[in-house]
């Protein structure tokens, strides 16, 4: 841990990071921004699926002016801070409530549970896995192309200029993987041989991404979840010790997803852009230097059931902590607004996360 000059710092280094969260500028960087992923950037599309993945309940949501609206956090998510920084005046919409040209503008197709593998999250009931959210895509530059009269240079020289974001992996792991009780991929799978299949999928599928339009797009690495409040819950006998055979297991696909974006920009993508987002080490800083960021407890979530406030999720109208600002996570597996703000502050204008540039370089192009 850092020396108490160093937890003042953190405060101010924070406090400043919202108001630049809070302070948008009059016109977005870039006309469109499109978001796939999973529960960690889902801001809606869950709701009306059959699935326990779902967030529209309080307190989710508790911190968010519009309340629970499927946000798996207490505010915003690392998306709703990075849209803010690209200057875009509104929320980017969930793909479930889009409609006309508000389409123009962006979507977010990003589904909790959702995976790589369309079986990833079957254990939690429906959701639109990355294959899914990739279609949806699809369907919406059609209806696009109606507002470029039939120009398709039109329609790809405007995509070309949007922001794509696709943070994909999590559940693969976490709802796949290492849940041995409902998949057999861990018997049937060395962690080197599945990384390699996920790499082999992912690739096939942002590869379907650009072939669409999208040419600046940012694909995140997986985060450090063999130290969530979840799999913490799991150990017997310590709750704050880091499961590091999962995290072992990410490393090796990350190792590999930032490989694909050196071949994609090395010219197998020709007029792309793709940025390889750190998010495991970005959320690992947080975890290993908490005070020099503010933050107090990053064994526990806000909200949750049990030990570490991890072996339940958040439940119906359940009283989270009262001081929030404090915690690192916010559930058993979601981290709090505060955390997404960092990071998405972090990601835009530093390259201490981002490869081979940041977010903001990346908008400029």
């Amino acid at each position: 841990m850092r020396g108490s000059s160093m937890v003042w710092v953190g405060f101010i280094f924070v406090g400043l990071i919202a108001m630049a969260c809070n302070s948008q500028p009059q016109q977005s960087q870039v006309p469109c921004f499109f978001i796939f992923g999973d529960s960690l950037v889902d801001n809606g599309n869950n709701n009306r699926i059959l699935t326990l993945a779902r967030a529209n309940y309080r307190p989710y949501g508790i911190d968010f002016p519009q309340g629970a609206t499927g946000r798996f956090t207490n505010g915003r998510t690392y998306v709703d801070a990075l849209a803010q920084l690209l200057g875009f005046p509104n929320y980017i919409q969930p793909y479930a409530r889009a409609a006309g040209s508000s389409m123009l503008k962006g979507a977010n197709y990003a589904s909790g549970a959702a995976g790589i593998l369309d079986e990833t999250g079957n254990n939690l009931g429906g959701h639109a896995s990355m294959n899914q959210q990739v279609t949806y895509f699809a369907g919406t530059v059609e209806q696009m192309r109606r507002y470029f009269r039939g120009d398709t240079n039109g329609l790809n020289s405007y995509l070309s200029k949007c922001i794509f974001y696709s943070g994909m992996g999590s559940n693969d792991y976490l709802n796949n993987y290492f849940m041995p009780t409902f998949y057999t991929t861990s018997s049937d799978y060395t962690t080197k041989a599945f990384a390699a299949r996920l790499l082999q999928d992912y690739t096939r599928q942002l590869m379907q991404l650009y072939s669409l339009g999208g040419r600046k797009v940012i694909v995140s690495g997986v985060g450090p979840i063999g130290c969530i409040p979840y799999q913490l819950a799991r150990f017997t006998g310590n709750n704050t010790r880091c499961n590091e055979k999962i995290n072992q297991a990410i490393n090796q696909f990350n190792s590999g997803l930032r490989k694909l974006v050196d071949r994609f920009n090395g010219g197998q993508l020709p007029g792309s852009k793709f940025v390889f987002l750190d998010s495991y080490q970005s959320s690992n800083d947080l975890y290993m230097n908490p005070t020099a960021y503010g933050f107090e407890v990053v064994d526990k979530g806000c909200c949750g059931v049990g030990r570490n406030n991890g072996q339940i999720t958040c439940l119906p109208l359940q009283q989270p902590c009262q001081d929030r600002q404090k915690y690192l996570f916010w559930d058993a597996f979601h981290p709090t607004e505060l955390a997404n703000i960092y990071l998405a502050k972090s990601t835009y204008t530093s390259q201490n996360y981002t490869y081979p540039i940041n977010i903001q370089q990346l908008a400029t192009l």
